[in-house]
């Protein structure tokens, strides 16, 4: 390959960078700062609310071999907030390289962050890197929802040649406390039908509460579990309260999500989410 066509390539590659940082204000919370670049955008619909919404956006439709994507978001002592995406994320097929994504939330003594993006869909041929990190100082809490769809329904796509590396990791006061990792390769997709793997689940979901008495939210998460051909279940230990989803379909299983996520917020969901 010439170098021109080196550079025409690198010059197509996703660059973007998202960030938001909040303060505590009288009657809600407070932008302090906004910064957007390139293919990243953050809209703030519902800033001067108690719980201002912040919608990130990829302005490219989608992520492939190269790209790279990064979000975040900083709340002050005794901020809230939620954060979601403004569709679904599309992982493409790959010629070559991998898509990499890189969410990073740093959170104050007494902020609270819901971490609520829509599902991320997976070509065939696609490779995808994602990694989002949670800091929480003091008694910080964070609600997180990962799903993640393995192909095409509508066209009938079934996933042979595709590649995910997902991890979710959460510290308080600079020490771990939920470490979440998902790999999919090509071998453990050839072994989806398997009881042993995804059991032919087509549509997975990790949702996680990190926060002081997350236990107590065990109860009425379990209640809003279930219905739909959606395998579920949930556990609680130590300032977490984790619940995992499995679906043979994405509708129902979001479905499922948006009833656990609902009995665990007591409040709508943000707008964007599309069911």
């Amino acid at each position: 390959m010439s170098s021109a066509a080196e550079t025409q390539t690198g010059m197509q590659r996703v660059r973007g960078h998202a960030g938001v940082a909040l303060s505590a204000a009288p009657g809600g919370a407070r932008l302090v700062r906004l910064r957007q670049q390139g293919s990243a955008k953050a809209f703030l619909p519902r800033v001067h609310g108690a719980c201002p919404e912040v919608v990130f956006l990829n302005t490219a439709g989608g992520l492939t071999g190269g790209d790279r994507l990064s979000y975040a978001v900083t709340l002050d002592a005794g901020a809230r907030a939620v954060a979601t995406t403004q569709t679904a994320e599309r992982a493409y097929a790959a010629a070559s390289g991998v898509a990499e994504v890189e969410v990073s939330f740093d959170l104050a003594p007494g902020a609270r962050l819901d971490w609520l993006p829509q599902e991320t869909i997976l070509f065939e041929g696609s490779a995808l890197l994602r990694r989002s990190r949670f800091t929480l100082a003091g008694d910080a809490a964070c609600l997180l929802v990962e799903m993640v769809v393995l192909g095409r329904a509508a066209m009938g796509e079934v996933l042979s040649r595709a590649s995910l590396h997902d991890t979710r990791e959460v510290s308080r006061d600079g020490c771990p406390v939920l470490i979440e990792p998902l790999r999919l390769s090509a071998e453990a997709l050839a072994q989806a039908g398997n009881p042993a793997g995804l059991g032919g689940a087509r549509a997975l979901a990790t949702l996680a509460l990190v926060a002081p008495g997350a236990e107590d939210a065990l109860g009425p998460l379990r209640g809003a579990l279930g219905g739909e051909s959606v395998v579920s279940a949930a556990s609680a230990w130590d300032g977490r309260c984790v619940a995992r989803f499995a679906a043979a379909d994405a509708l129902p299983l979001k479905r499922a999500v948006a009833r656990a996520l609902t009995a665990l917020r007591g409040a709508a969901l943000p707008r964007v989410w599309q069911i």
